[in-house]
C-alpha cells in the first residue's frame, strides 16, 4: 500500500511519520504538498503534527481551507484511510470529518509527556494489531488537545463505539488524573463512523522503535498495513 504524508506550512511531525512509515514498516510514501490538489494514487493520507499556518485563530481552522484539502474530504467520502496525528486530528476536526471541538487544555499548558491509553476498540484499519483493553503508552505535545462535544454527540460517540482511544492510568483505569488536558470522557482518540477516518492527539510515530523509548505506535502503523494486505476495505 501507498501512504502519503501531507505537509503544512508548520508541520513538523512530517519527517517523523514519513520515516516511521517508510525506514520502520518499509512501505512506499511520498510527501504531498498543501498547495497539491490530488491524492490519487495512495491508499492512505496522513495529517501529521505541528503548528499547521502558526495555529492562527486556532488550531487548524486556516488548513482546513488548504488547496489539498477538498481532494483529502472526496478521499475520505469514498473510504480512503485517513489518520490525524494531533494538529492532523485538529484540521481534521475544523474540516467536519470528525465530530466535536478541540479547545485549549485546562490547565493552559503545553503538555508534552508521554500517556497510557486504553484501547476500546480492536476492530478498526488502525488498531486492529490490539486488543480490546489493552493499555499503550504513547507520546503527547501539544496546547490544545481538550477534545470536546455536546452530549448529543458523545451519546452518538459511545453508541456507534467511535471512540477508540481514552487516556488511563498504567492500569488501564480512566481517571481524572489520567487525563492530561481535559478532554471529555478522557477521550484521546475517535473515528468516523464509517470507520475509516482516525485523529488522535497521541503521536504513535514518536513510538515506532525501541531507539525511541517504546513500540506502541509501531503496532498502529502496522495495523493499517496488516489491514490494507488482508483486502480488508469499509464503504463510506
Amino acid at each position: 500500500m501507498k501512504f502519503g504524508v501531507i505537509v503544512f506550512p508548520g508541520s513538523n511531525c512530517d519527517q517523523d511519520v514519513y520515516h516511521a512509515l517508510g525506514s520502520v514498516l518499509g512501505q512506499p510514501v511520498d510527501y504531498l504538498w498543501h498547495g497539491d490538489t490530488e491524492v490519487a494514487g495512495y491508499d492512505c493520507l496522513v495529517l501529521p503534527g505541528g503548528f499547521s499556518y502558526g495555529d492562527y485563530l486556532r488550531a487548524g481552522a486556516i488548513a482546513r481551507f488548504a488547496p489539498i484539502m477538498p481532494a483529502v474530504i472526496d478521499f475520505a467520502r469514498s473510504g480512503g484511510l485517513v489518520l490525524g496525528i494531533c494538529n492532523g486530528f485538529q484540521i481534521l476536526l475544523e474540516a467536519g470529518l470528525l465530530p466535536g471541538a478541540m479547545r485549549r487544555n485546562d490547565c493552559l499548558q503545553f503538555r508534552c509527556q508521554w500517556t497510557y491509553l486504553r484501547v476500546e476498540k480492536n476492530a478498526t484499519p488502525f488498531t486492529n494489531r490490539f486488543r480490546e483493553g489493552q493499555v499503550v503508552r504513547i507520546p503527547i505535545a501539544h496546547g490544545e488537545g481538550n477534545y470536546y462535544a455536546d452530549a448529543a454527540t458523545l451519546a452518538e460517540l459511545e453508541a456507534n463505539r467511535q471512540i477508540i482511544f481514552r487516556y488511563c492510568n498504567q492500569d488501564g483505569e480512566v481517571t481524572p488524573a489520567a487525563n492530561p488536558n481535559g478532554s471529555v470522557g478522557n477521550i484521546a482518540g475517535i473515528v468516523n463512523r464509517e470507520g475509516n477516518i482516525l485523529g488522535m492527539m497521541p503521536h504513535p510515530e514518536r513510538c515506532a522503535e525501541s531507539l525511541l523509548g517504546g513500540t506502541d505506535g509501531r503496532e498502529l502503523f502496522a495495523s493499517i498495513v496488516d489491514w490494507w494486505q488482508r483486502g480488508e476495505r469499509l464503504g463510506a
